[in-house]
């Protein structure tokens, strides 16, 4: 087994990147995702975090996360979060009691600083796009976009183009 060595930072902000198992597409429809939207409420209710960013995408979502001060503990909050909304999308489980909605493991990375933060909120956000799922930023309705539009962080036409600061990214 691998020894993954993940960032441990109390407090830090981390940009995440979860897969569903074999890319099957279980966030396709309004039931499904507010059965991720609950899981997260729950989760946050039990053990505080902020979200910054999200965006849900058929078969994967991206998101930044602040933790609290005193807490580093993002993988305990994912398993949470990733069991209860198993527990609602399939019923069946391997020989480990596994469900076979994630894949075991998500991607994460500690946001280092100011503009290491903004490439990942706009590549959250332009990711519809990326994926052919909508011309504009804007149409894709699983995004944080419109409340950071709301906030003045963006234009409600921003991303009508690959912005250059993400070109690069392999956040996938």
């Amino acid at each position: 087994m691998s020894n993954y060595r993940r960032a441990n930072t109390k407090g830090a902000t981390y940009f995440f990147t979860v897969v569903t198992k074999e890319r099957k597409h279980w966030f396709n429809n309004e039931e499904s995702i507010n059965f991720l939207r609950q899981a997260f409420h729950v989760t946050m209710n039990e053990r505080p975090f902020i979200i910054e960013a999200v965006v849900i995408l058929p078969d994967h979502l991206h998101c930044i996360w602040k933790l609290p001060e005193d807490d580093s503990d993002y993988s305990g909050r994912w398993r949470e979060i990733k069991k209860r909304v198993s527990r609602k999308l399939d019923r069946t489980s391997n020989l480990r009691g596994e469900r076979p909605v994630w894949q075991r493991r998500f991607w994460e990375h500690q946001i280092r600083n100011e503009q290491d933060w903004c490439n990942h909120m706009d590549y959250i956000h332009y990711n519809p796009v990326k994926h052919q799922l909508v011309e504009r930023v804007g149409d894709w309705p699983w995004s944080s976009f419109h409340r950071a539009v709301a906030k003045g962080c963006y234009e409600s036409d921003w991303g009508n183009a690959m912005p250059p600061n993400i070109s690069d990214m392999k956040c996938e």
